[in-house]
């Protein structure tokens, strides 16, 4: 008997995820190992294998479509074995045994559908086989005409008539670009000719294609769904200082040279902690009703992906020395960076920082993750003219911005709470006390 394969659980808080990709049709052979699809949670992507051997004899569930974790997605057996019927996604009682296997970040390629018919015709319109045909000969949208048939049904006379209004027959269209725009289901009258006496080209399709709205991938939804709840039900309010880092990147540079390497995020992680040790309060977080407090920093550093923004987390922060923290900071980023995080070291964050240093950023206000009090937002370090001793002198400053919820995090206390990093950043004995 075929034996299911199931959509494997990742991570304690994953309920459903979706197919983006199969590796395999149905009738190739499987090795045990062989990468049998790549899903998308709303955290990450991943692959998954199979321990298994034999030919996939059946998809189930096609890429884009979201199912629960164990439900049954296609299956595994010998060619001609019986596929027994499934209703509905529902866990097998003898699934193949599935892992994750991470790989290197690529660019996510879906698996292509059958190409549909040209210019779909919508089920609820009335009209005739022949006119249909001509519209689909014509690459032109059905939809847009008016039927004078019974009923109001389009027949073959109203397509001529309209393709004659329009002036379809003084288009000029290169068959490149007809073929383009059958398969992509597009209207070539919609479509503007750019190309010598306005014909139109393969470059007008795509122009055509590039401007359609395209569904967002689930991470994206994700991230908008739960970013808009929070601007629309948490009280923000920001407060900025102006950091001087001249000091600190100077012995940052002596580090380096000791053999010593650490980032600047590094040193922005260590003061953080340091300072929601002072500040309990705001490593909190509330639903409006209630107000809970943490004991342990779980420090989250946002990571910027081509799918959208991850946050890898790293847990019991305080409990690890600067050395631990710029190591396991690094061994996070590289992971979510190349798409090997698990959904459980993108969750659970209590604080969050955000920077865009790198990106000459003068300042900006992150909004809160769900789930926390605050969020640091941290901008470039600059060479600017400031005061010191009554003279002008230039020095390498920063600033950050902390994106409060007002609800538990006052003005006074973000205040103290921000001057406090600061005040980290620019204490130099500190910091060689941390690396000594």
């Amino acid at each position: 008997m075929a034996t299911p394969i199931i959509m494997p659980k990742f991570g304690q808080m994953t309920e459903e995820s979706s197919i983006v990709e199969w590796h395999k049709q149905e009738g190739d052979k499987i090795a045990k190992g062989d990468v049998l699809f790549t899903i998308e949670t709303d955290k990450s992507l991943m692959d998954v294998e199979s321990f298994e051997e034999g030919t996939l004899l059946k998809i189930l569930i096609k890429p884009g479509v979201n199912v629960p974790v164990q439900s049954t997605v296609g299956f595994l057996g010998r060619p001609g074995e019986a596929i027994p019927a499934v209703a509905a996604p529902a866990p097998p009682l003898t699934p193949v045994v599935a892992r994750p296997e991470p790989r290197p970040a690529m660019p996510v390629v879906v698996a292509a559908a059958p190409a549909p018919a040209p210019v779909p015709v919508p089920a609820h319109l009335k009209i005739s086989p022949r006119a249909a045909a001509l519209a689909r000969d014509f690459v032109i949208a059905p939809s847009r005409i008016t039927g004078s048939g019974p009923g109001g049904r389009i027949i073959e006379k109203d397509v001529r008539a309209y393709l004659d209004a329009r002036g379809y027959a003084k288009l000029r269209i290169s068959p490149a670009a007809k073929a383009l725009a059958a398969r992509e289901k597009l209207d070539l009258l919609t479509i503007e000719g750019t190309g010598d006496s306005g014909r139109i080209t393969v470059a007008d399709v795509r122009r055509v294609l590039a401007e359609k709205p395209k569904p967002m991938s689930k991470m994206r939804q994700v991230i908008a769904q739960r970013l808009t709840q929070s601007f629309r039900d948490t009280p923000h309010f920001y407060v900025t200082v102006a950091v001087d880092m001249t000091g600190l990147i100077a012995y940052r540079g002596q580090l380096k040279a000791a053999g010593a390497s650490y980032t600047v995020t590094d040193f922005i992680a260590e003061a953080v902690i340091l300072a929601l040790q002072e500040f309990p309060d705001v490593n909190g977080s509330t639903d409006g009703k209630t107000v809970r407090w943490h004991s342990h920093v779980n420090l989250g550093i946002a990571v910027s992906l081509d799918q959208g923004l991850v946050v890898p987390v790293i847990l019991a922060a305080e409990q690890l020395s600067l050395r631990e923290l710029a190591q396991r900071s690094r061994d996070l980023a590289e992971k979510a960076r190349a798409g090997k995080a698990t959904p459980d070291e993108l969750s659970g964050s209590t604080f969050t920082i955000s920077n865009m240093g790198m990106m000459d950023v003068e300042s900006f206000g992150p909004i809160i993750n769900p789930g926390e009090s605050a969020i640091l937002g941290v901008a470039s370090t600059k060479p600017q003219p400031v005061v010191r001793d009554g003279k002008i002198v230039v020095r390498q400053m920063m600033k950050l911005t902390l994106s409060c919820d007002h609800r538990i995090v006052d003005g006074a206390l973000g205040a103290k709470f921000t001057n406090a990093i600061k005040q980290k950043l620019e204490d130099i004995e500190l910091w060689k006390r941390l690396t000594a």
